[in-house]
């Protein structure tokens, strides 16, 4: 198989998210799948084998979700993704909707009676009761829907607030909010159905506490938290009734999530240190740690099963995705295996703020120096509604794009900057307040210590990301613009303060918890951080991906953009295409790949 053959064949192999099942009907689930050349909704009956595709939209559909009795699928849907798009820039109206649900055998979908918003969280209950997170320029609120009745608020603020989930019984809901601080150290309230508030836990300027997970008991109220009491996030068990906290110290570095056992008595530790995971039981009446068995890589979710078997979606650099279970055997196979690709490497540099951990891949059957793209990741989907900020962090996991830079003859460098998460709560904030000039000073030090180890053709150095990546890419064609021979930016940000006029509430809360306030309270902070103010410094040849219609990084200030490189006599190719709130089509995401492949290859002369 020849080399474009091979990635593009990642690229079009159907992948699946771990199936999500029913609490109270086990055999039931819902999973996300690409099958059809978008991310939809499936239904899965386990009892028989049998699937069915429960969405179809032209966009894809991004959250899906099953109620605890099995009943019901529920998924969101915004409001323009039922047309191809008209080519117009919505602004922050774009990706709006509400929530649908259907019944679980199939049937007409049943809409949500509520004002279209951005989704910020879904809860269910065994009653059929569900809470609803939502924002518009209104702000942010929650609703609670019962079974023939009207949805009615029963939170609202400014701020930024999403659920984190409901009692199975619907008597409690938890709801992670910023009215004490910032969208990126929430604290976290439980209220009753009515609103009031029964506790809260908020531990103060700079510690997140986040509300995780009910234990899925019946009359259960224990409320699963992660708290970064330590400088690192880790778990503990809150009875928001009596008060009642219970830390869960684990000897283990890196950092940890947590979910509930099905009969309330253990905890699934998710345990993550420099970019692998690993998972172990964690037994609350006794304290015993026991690890749980699984390929050195990484785990993208996992879950424990009624009979006390875990199971959990596992890659790695060479290996392509598979969902598996903790007796050994795969779970669920979407189709056909894409190629392997190449192992990682792990490199360690001395950096400006510390010890910086980042991950090469290296091309086969060439020697060194490589043509190197420096791949700055994306941004986290850490918080609901928000995506495309500095965090999240680069790993060992399948990454179709990676391999298909290294099958194209280049070396891939990724850098867990400043801002990454997984290397403590000190590290991940660490850039607030230079929001952008912080990360890019770790990508240098790795840069300079890859080309100092013959690694690294310094000649021959792209630049590469997609949405803070590609935010990052711009800024540092402006800052650093003797580093580079050539640049490439998918969705980017590129002026943060004409992105926030047009941006969701959601991003705006992480824009001011970023940057310490909204474009009028630090003008001068938004004007730093933004590539517009350097456009006249940039050198190398650029390419910009950017669509019509995307939320995330609205397209106005993109061209905004391309015009001051005009006014300064400097040009970028752009790559125009037609984009909404749901995840790239494979197609999309193939024709994409391969303009940035064949830009790289002409901007450093071949490889």
């Amino acid at each position: 198989m020849k080399a474009e053959e091979r990635w593009q064949a990642r690229f079009r192999a159907p992948r699946v998210t771990l199936p999500t099942w029913a609490r109270q009907a086990p055999h039931r689930a819902v999973y996300r799948g690409n099958a059809s050349g978008s991310w939809e909704i499936y239904a899965w009956d386990r009892s028989n084998g049998q699937t069915r595709q429960v969405t179809d939209r032209p966009r894809g559909t991004r959250y899906g979700a099953i109620d605890p009795t099995g009943q019901w699928i529920w998924w969101f849907g915004d409001v323009h993704g039922d047309t191809d798009g008209d080519g117009h820039d919505r602004g922050h109206d774009e990706g709006q909707g509400v929530w649908s649900r259907q019944p679980f055998l199939g049937g007409p979908d049943v809409p949500l009676a509520m004002p279209p918003g951005h989704p910020c969280g879904l809860a269910l209950a065994s009653d059929g009761a569900a809470a609803v997170g939502r924002s518009s320029r209104d702000g942010f609120e929650i609703l609670l829907a019962r079974p023939g009745n009207e949805p009615v608020t029963v939170y609202r603020h400014d701020e930024y607030a999403a659920v984190a989930d409901m009692s199975l019984d619907g008597s409690l809901i938890a709801v992670n909010h910023s009215e004490h601080g910032d969208v990126l150290h929430p604290a976290v309230r439980v209220i009753r159905a009515n609103g009031s508030t029964v506790a809260e836990l908020n531990d103060g300027p700079g510690r997140g506490v986040t509300g995780a997970r009910f234990a899925p008991v019946p009359g259960d109220r224990r409320l699963l938290v992660l708290h970064e009491r330590r400088g690192r996030r880790e778990p503990l068990v809150w009875d928001p009734v009596t008060g009642e906290q219970r830390e869960i110290w684990l000897r283990v570095r890196g950092e940890i999530s947590a979910d509930w056992y099905d009969d309330g008595r253990a905890l699934l530790i998710i345990h993550n240190q420099r970019g692998r995971t690993e998972l172990l039981r964690y037994d609350l009446a006794g304290g015993g740690l026991t690890p749980i068995e699984s390929p050195h890589g990484v785990i993208e979710a996992a879950a424990p099963r009624p009979d006390g078997t875990v199971e959990y979606a596992w890659s790695s650099a060479s290996h392509p995705p598979v969902v598996k279970s903790s007796s050994g055997h795969v779970v669920f196979s979407p189709g056909r295996t894409p190629p392997p690709s190449v192992p990682l490497e792990d490199i360690d540099v001395e950096g400006p703020g510390g010890r910086i951990h980042a991950l090469v891949s290296r091309p086969e059957r060439m020697s060194a120096p490589y043509p190197t793209v420096f791949l700055l990741r994306s941004g986290l989907a850490g918080l609901a509604g928000f995506r495309g900020g500095p965090g999240g962090q680069d790993d060992d996991s399948f990454q179709p794009q990676v391999a298909a830079w290294v099958d194209s003859g280049f070396a891939v460098i990724r850098v867990n900057h400043r801002g990454s998460a997984g290397y403590g709560s000190a590290w991940r904030d660490a850039l607030r307040g230079d929001v952008g000039h912080i990360e890019l000073a770790d990508v240098a030090a790795v840069r300079d210590w890859a080309v100092e180890r013959g690694i690294a053709d310094p000649d021959r150095l792209v630049l590469a990301g997609t949405a803070w990546g590609g935010y990052l890419t711009l800024l540092a064609l402006g800052t650093q613009p003797k580093s580079w021979a050539a640049g490439i930016a998918a969705v980017p940000i590129a002026d943060h303060a004409a992105a926030y006029e047009d941006e969701a509430e959601c991003l705006r809360a992480a824009h001011r918890a970023l940057l310490g306030g909204s474009p009028a309270e630090v003008p001068e902070r938004y004007a730093a951080a933004s590539p517009i103010t350097y456009a006249d410094m940039v050198e190398a040849p650029l390419l910009i991906l950017t669509g019509a219609n995307g939320p995330r990084c609205p397209a106005r200030q993109v061209e905004h953009y391309v015009r001051a490189l005009t006014d300064h006599g400097r040009e970028a190719s752009v790559y125009r295409y037609d984009a909404g709130p749901g995840t790239p089509t494979v197609e999309e995401r193939v024709h994409r790949m391969a303009a940035s492949i064949d830009f790289a290859v002409r901007a450093i002369g071949g490889v």
